[in-house]
């Protein structure tokens, strides 16, 4: 490689993640592709790599896209605004109760769609149902930053929660189903540890008692089911909605035991919940050319020909030095020492080209196939746990900074890390033992 090549690779990554972090509401797409073009003008990536790239991140893509179009469905059924209602009806007064159903609510998000997904579904539902409730600015931050953080983190325990891990398993060669029977036990652990600690930071800010709300009903008034459905029956066509969408999910994981594509079932899922509606609330699929945030797709792109033109310089190879040694040593530290790498450059560069780098070193360090598995896995952990350690550590806590500033609600970095400086490290390290343990007691 010419030294000006390097050069130009190197800025181009660092220029990337800075415009990103500088300006988080300017659609990252933009200065992700901008980066790749020069990345491939530079001569790091080649039109043959752009073949293998293509490959790599096509079936994550889609499933992402395909889960993103039931998100999307699910809000025109008015499912999401029915749960807002259920949230406020369950917490019978208590902001404590609260506390908990909203950060249940998070995580259930997260699994039934996906992390980025979640944080733009259930912010806004969060800040107008804390707004309907009288609360004081300060009693909403406990409740808005806390489902932030499960919702980010709940992307751990089953990798097709994530684009960016289901890139990163295709790239190790594990199926759903293997991460999840060795991911979701010790993420889970991971996450009741971290609610247990948000909890225990915020019980002092949490009203014990809350005010009483103002009559609860976010489903407009000509919304197209109420036509089709009396309230007495909305809850039943709601459940059934409900289970559908989980029998996709599980559909995903069954597709990937037997070695079905995981892409096919979500676009079979999607493709069956749009002609439901389309026969229920006569609304065309068409409408889903509009509201579908193609740039996903040119976003994850862009970043791996950038992350790829970075493998050819030898970033990789730099890493693997380094590594190598400590991370062969034992599971325990396979486990924690990439578990905190993928934490400390997620924070740095955000988690999207962290993991992407750390998977790649992954796979030319000749490991054998556990210590692999578990360092993969702990680099997933780090990557979406113990990147919530700054708001720029990923894009979802971005783009929540910037809904909850736009929803009236200030919260600084410095009461952001007063919380995560507490309650990250420890869930994090936590979790990364226990993944240790678990695995060896599977294996």
């Amino acid at each position: 490689m010419h030294d000006l090549t390097v050069i130009i690779t190197i800025c181009t990554f660092f220029l990337t993640i800075g415009f990103i972090f500088w300006r988080p509401h300017v659609n990252e797409a933009i200065p992700a592709t901008v980066g790749a073009f020069l990345v491939l003008l530079s001569g790091s990536v080649t039109l043959s790599d752009l073949g293998a790239i293509t490959e790599t991140i096509s079936g994550a893509a889609i499933t992402i896209m395909a889960t993103i179009v039931m998100a999307i469905v699910l809000e025109s059924f008015g499912f999401f605004n029915w749960a807002a209602e259920i949230l406020t009806r369950r917490a019978k007064g208590s902001g404590i109760r609260l506390f908990w159903l909203t950060n249940l609510f998070c995580f259930l998000m997260t699994l039934f769609v996906n992390n980025d997904g979640s944080i733009l579904i259930t912010t806004p539902i969060l800040l107008l149902l804390l707004q309907n409730m009288g609360l004081k600015h300060h009693q909403k931050i406990p409740y808005l930053l806390s489902g932030a953080l499960i919702a980010t983190a709940s992307s751990a325990p089953i990798g097709v929660s994530n684009i960016v891990n289901l890139i990163a398993l295709k790239i190790v060669n594990m199926d759903l189903y293997m991460h999840s029977a060795m991911m979701f036990v010790p993420a889970s652990l991971g996450l009741v540890l971290l609610a247990a600690l948000l909890f225990a930071t915020f019980y002092k800010s949490l009203p014990k008692k809350l005010p009483k709300a103002a009559q609860w009903n976010l489903m407009p008034g000509n919304h197209p089911l109420k036509e089709v459905y009396p309230t007495e029956n909305r809850n039943k066509f709601m459940r059934n909605i409900l289970i559908f969408v989980f029998c996709v999910r599980v559909s995903l994981f069954v597709a990937s035991y037997v070695h079905i594509p995981v892409s096919l079932m979500a676009v079979i899922g999607s493709a069956l919940l749009l002609g439901w509606r389309w026969f229920h609330l006569k609304i065309s699929p068409a409408d889903m050319l509009k509201k579908t945030p193609w740039y996903i797709l040119i976003f994850a792109f862009s970043m791996y020909v950038i992350i790829y033109g970075l493998n050819n310089i030898g970033l990789t190879e730099l890493l693997i030095q380094f590594l190598q040694p400590i991370v062969s040593g034992s599971l325990l530290n396979a486990s924690v020492l990439m578990g905190a790498l993928l934490s400390v450059l997620s924070n740095l560069f955000n988690n999207h080209p962290a993991l992407m780098v750390g998977t790649l070193t992954l796979m030319n360090m000749g490991l054998d196939p556990l210590t692999l598995k578990i360092a993969y896995l702990a680099s997933v952990i780090g990557s979406d746990v113990g990147s919530l350690l700054l708001p720029i550590g990923t894009l979802a806590t971005l783009m929540w900074m910037h809904i909850v500033r736009k929803g009236g609600v200030k919260i600084s970095w410095g009461q952001y890390l007063k919380v995560t400086s507490v309650v990250i490290p420890v869930s994090t390290v936590f979790t990364l033992v226990i993944l240790s343990y678990w695995v060896s007691w599977l294996f």
